[in-house]
């Protein structure tokens, strides 16, 4: 039976981290009311909202069986502000009998009474973004919690009755050496998160930290960035070590123990529906992508007018469904199926997939068993390249 996953976006933080390259920011308490104002209101006019937008109502009478609080830093909306958010979601949509509900945290940013609320409102997966525990990278980056922060905080976590806690640790931040990062590493470990994601620190100019590195400056510690071969080794030693302790890679950047694998992300990466509400969400119907205006104050002004907050609305060709089926699932290390291209896009395309297929696995970047084709392991480094060769066939 096919389900809906709901992202809904928190975009406000105590403080913006020099790494971040997310539409976040910080906001006046009374902005931050006004646009969870405005989500609710969102929420209740669904679809009607979206009408102009020409979206059925088929997709927001599936079953909810993921919710994902992100942002930003949804805590910082407060326990009052976020039970009008779970409550306006409990009358809009029907949920599934099992269902995951994260909300993403930083140290800090909720204190145990927070934590035991979140609990008791039906919160049962939380993900922690510590990034690192070294204090004199978190310090350069601009993070308000120190690693002993993150320690405590789990340890609240833990108490509050939470079973399902990520953690979030970033490769190539300032100041950072393969001793500091192996230590953030085994610091890790020790915590006994069930899942575990690694990501490489991205040099681009929408942070003000990789705009930085990008001119050559010194402004946030960009001279202090390792390198990125020092990234690669970074991002070997994290595969090597999680596999150690008992964490599975099952997508190029996520490791879980058994059963803990993220079920909200694997909707993106196999291409399922999501809705996003929200500041800056981004939704999938499987045959659209559209995303709500950016600006919070924006969203709020549509939204209070009674008008869609759409920002963009893209239908999906053919193609680009085929490509994506290949750039998202070849993420999973569980790869894509094959024979699927035929029944879904037709001969003629699987014969260009096979072409493509059978190059790669000649260069030893991907592997077909069983009729299900795998991006190997150590192209995982090299996988944007792998992705674009189906780009440029399909």
């Amino acid at each position: 039976m096919q389900t809906l996953g709901l992202y809904v976006q928190i975009p406000f933080c105590a403080s913006k981290c020099t790494f971040c390259n997310f539409s976040s920011g910080v906001e006046r308490r009374e902005a931050i009311d006004a646009t969870l104002a405005a989500l609710v209101k969102e929420i209740e006019r669904l679809p009607a909202i979206y009408g102009e937008g020409g979206l059925g109502a088929h997709l927001f009478a599936l079953p909810v069986d993921t919710i994902y609080f992100g942002g930003g830093t949804p805590p910082i909306a407060g326990r009052m502000r976020l039970t009008r958010v779970l409550d306006a979601l409990g009358r809009r949509f029907r949920r599934a009998d099992s269902i995951e509900l994260t909300m993403e945290m930083t140290p800090g940013s909720a204190d145990e009474a927070f934590l035991d609320w979140a609990r008791r409102a039906g919160i049962n997966r939380l993900s922690i973004g510590a990034q690192t525990f070294a204090d004199e990278e978190l310090r350069a980056v601009g993070r308000l919690h120190s690693a002993e922060e993150t320690r405590e905080f789990l340890r609240h976590a833990r108490r509050a009755g939470f079973k399902n806690l990520s953690l979030d640790l970033i490769a190539g931040l300032p100041h950072q050496t393969m001793a500091s990062w192996r230590e953030s590493l085994s610091s890790t470990a020790r915590l006994e998160p069930e899942h575990c994601s690694v990501y490489l620190f991205e040099i681009d100019e929408k942070s003000r930290l990789g705009n930085e590195v990008l001119r050559h400056g010194a402004r946030y510690a960009a001279d202090a960035v390792p390198s990125e071969d020092f990234m690669a080794d970074a991002y070997e030693a994290a595969r090597e070590f999680l596999s150690s302790e008992g964490y599975a890679q099952y997508e190029i950047s996520n490791f879980a123990r058994p059963g803990f694998e993220s079920r909200h992300n694997r909707k993106y990466w196999r291409r399922e529906p999501v809705a996003g509400l929200g500041p800056g969400a981004h939704s999938f119907d499987g045959a659209h992508r559209w995303e709500n205006v950016t600006s919070a104050a924006d969203y709020r002004a549509r939204v209070d007018l009674g008008r869609s907050p759409f920002e963009s609305l893209r239908p999906l060709t053919e193609t680009e469904q085929l490509e994506e089926y290949f750039f998202l699932g070849l993420r999973e290390s569980g790869g894509v199926e094959l024979a699927a291209v035929g029944r879904r896009w037709g001969g003629e395309a699987e014969k260009k997939i096979e072409r493509v297929v059978e190059e790669l696995c000649g260069r030893e970047l991907l592997s077909r068993e069983n009729g299900r084709v795998r991006l190997r392991p150590h192209a995982y480094l090299v996988s944007n390249e792998v992705f674009q060769e189906f780009l440029l066939t399909v």
